[in-house]
Order: structure tokens, then sequence, then C-alpha cells
């Protein structure tokens, strides 16, 4: 399948203050562009052309970096994007959510504070998630465009720690942006739709 970009589901202002509307710009309209194009170009004579774009990750992960590194961003900021809105985060999950993470997890609290972890001990560019693995949440952190669908996992919420995501907002404070995403951004019934997709 040729990868297209899909349109914010938002204004690009819709989520400041914390994350301008300087930042989707280039974000999305740069940097996943740029994910789009090149995928597409690479995907060409790959043999991989009529697949989903779950398949092309798992199938390029190891034999194509080249196409797995965009068609793997694509993925991730697809989502990214509807995993944010304005008047998001917070403790007010959708009830189904909230048993999980109670069960899984430990609590909200724990899981803000191992989420966060996962992003700050994230070294360089890369990603947080929250992933079903075996049927449980479960907290992971992988490196570039890497995503949990490569381990078998499915991902339910993804933050991006890459520096363009955050750098023209909090420059180099990353716990900062961190803290922003979880407890003003992050779009829980989203995470429970992709939650209930997995079957758990």
């Amino acid at each position: 399948m040729a990868f297209e970009l899909p349109e914010l589901p938002y204004a690009y202002d819709a989520l400041a203050p914390y994350m301008s509307a300087e930042t989707l710009e280039f974000h999305h309209d740069k940097h996943h562009q740029a994910y789009v194009t090149n995928g597409n170009n690479l995907l060409e004579g790959s043999g991989l052309e009529s697949k989903s774009l779950e398949d092309i990750v798992c199938e390029s992960h190891g034999s194509n970096a080249g196409l797995f590194n965009n068609a793997g961003q694509h993925y991730n900021h697809i989502h990214f994007w509807s995993w944010m809105k304005k008047g998001g985060g917070g403790t007010s999950l959708p009830g189904k959510l909230q048993s999980a993470i109670d069960s899984d997890l430990g609590g909200y609290d724990k899981f803000r504070a191992n989420f966060i972890a996962a992003g700050l001990t994230q070294f360089g560019s890369g990603w947080c998630w929250l992933a079903v693995n075996n049927g449980k949440l479960e907290i992971m952190k992988t490196p570039n465009g890497e995503n949990p669908l490569v381990t078998g996992a499915s991902p339910i919420l993804g933050c991006d720690v890459w520096e363009h995501s955050y750098y023209i907002d909090y420059r180099n404070a990353r716990p900062k942006y961190l803290e922003a995403f979880v407890d003003n951004m992050i779009n829980w019934d989203y995470v429970l739709e992709m939650y209930e997709a997995t079957g758990a």
C-alpha cells in the first residue's frame, strides 16, 4: 500500500501551549511528509507493495533498513497525531483502560512514572510505549523508528522523543515535554480504541 500523509485531526494550534503550532507544522508537514515520500520511493520494487503498513514494518525489519525506518516512522506518526487531543491527558481514563492499568501496571501513578522514565532513559532518538504483550499491558521503549510491532506486541500509546518533537517548545527539557504529554495531551479514547482492537 502506498503511504499517504494523514491530515492532523485538529488545528495546528489546538495543543498549545503544550505543543506549539510551529512544532506541529515542522513535525507533521516536514518530518512526517519526508517519511511518506522516502517510504514510497523505497517501497517500490521491494516486493511488499501490496502489504498492509503493519506487515511492511514487520517484514522489512532486519532485512531492508531504509524501508523499515520510514515505514516504522510513518506508522508511529499516523497514531501519534491521534494519541493527542486538545484538553487531553489527566487521570480520568475510560473504565476498561483504568482497570487494565490497575491490574497490569500497579495503577495510574505507577504507569505515569514508568512511562515518563521510559521516555527519559531512551538514549538518543526513539519512542516510549504502552503496549499489549501476551494479553497484558507493558511499558516499553524503542530506538529510532522501531515500535513494539517488531517484537510481536501491539502498541496502544506512544510518545515521540526525537528532538524534533519537543526542541522548539522545550529545548533540551525532555522531562517537561513528557510530563506535558501525559498530563495534558493524551487522547485516552483513542488509546482505548487501540486497546480494544487487540482483543486483550
